[in-house]
């Protein structure tokens, strides 16, 4: 689809995706080592060098950074900034340790706590998702090289539209943890009369999938972190699916002083 005019900020987000996709795709194709980090999650040398090349690419933007791979900023100076990026430089560690292939780059720009800009490159089938929420338009590219052009970007992309209404309902489950919490929620449709079914999927291309119409709703009753859901919340919200947290029953909220997300439903509005 051509004649796509993007922000200029999800241009270079979508570059430094490309690029972290790139260096992603060398350690994969190599025999790397695992770190563990303080909080128990997996380290590998492609988060490391996925974040140094994101951090080349949005520093110069000037908006601050709040990235998994990046030491973590005190709150008291975090609350000044009404724009911020979040960056995920490999979202599903444990997917790219496994070698399944379902492991995506995650940026976002946030706006008073909202997202605003989002992007997801999945650097294994080389598939690109892209949004911006205020102009309510959300993409999807599929490329042959990590080294295409902008231009081709755009002109390769397809607008996102989501599932129609049907008698099944698909239900958007983790390929490594299914909290018991989930199973009643998925128990309760059920005794609801629809027909349930469950869609795997690894990191945050679970919100792909609704954004793209191959699922209607994706219940989230286990931690994730802010930089886990910004990109994704993103692309949801431009086709018009929320993001809504179980604690407050509102949109998710972004650079809160705990980066830590209550759990969440997504589904259309």
């Amino acid at each position: 689809m051509s004649g796509i005019e993007i922000n200029k900020n999800l241009k270079i987000a979508i570059e430094a995706s490309l690029k972290a996709g790139e260096v992603i795709m060398q350690v994969y194709n190599t025999a790397f080592d695992v770190e563990i980090k303080d909080d128990k999650s997996p380290l590998t040398e492609a988060d490391k060098k996925a974040n140094d090349i994101i951090n080349t690419f949005l520093k110069p933007t000037p908006i601050p950074i709040i990235s998994e791979e990046n030491k973590q900023i005190d709150y008291s100076v975090r609350k000044q900034w009404e724009t911020c990026w979040i960056v995920d430089p490999v979202d599903g560690t444990k997917e790219f340790i496994k070698r399944n292939g379902e492991f995506t780059v995650n940026i976002a720009l946030v706006n008073n706590g909202k997202p605003e800009l989002g992007v997801i490159y999945v650097p294994v089938s080389k598939t690109l998702y892209f949004a911006d929420v205020v102009k309510h338009q959300a993409y999807k590219t599929q490329l042959s090289s990590h080294n295409t052009s902008i231009a081709e970007v755009l002109q390769q992309a397809i607008m996102l539209q989501t599932k129609l209404a049907s008698n099944s309902i698909e239900v958007v489950g983790s390929r490594s943890h299914m909290s018991q919490e989930t199973l009643d929620f998925v128990e309760q449709l059920k005794a609801s009369g629809k027909e349930v079914e469950i869609v795997s999927k690894g990191s945050s291309l679970k919100f792909c999938l609704i954004a793209e119409g191959n699922a209607d709703i994706y219940p989230r009753f286990a931690p994730t972190m802010e930089w886990d859901t910004a990109a994704g919340q993103a692309i949801c919200n431009a086709v018009g699916v929320d993001v809504i947290s179980k604690e407050t029953e509102k949109p998710l909220l972004y650079n809160k002083e705990n980066l830590l997300n209550p759990w969440f439903l997504v589904s259309k509005n």
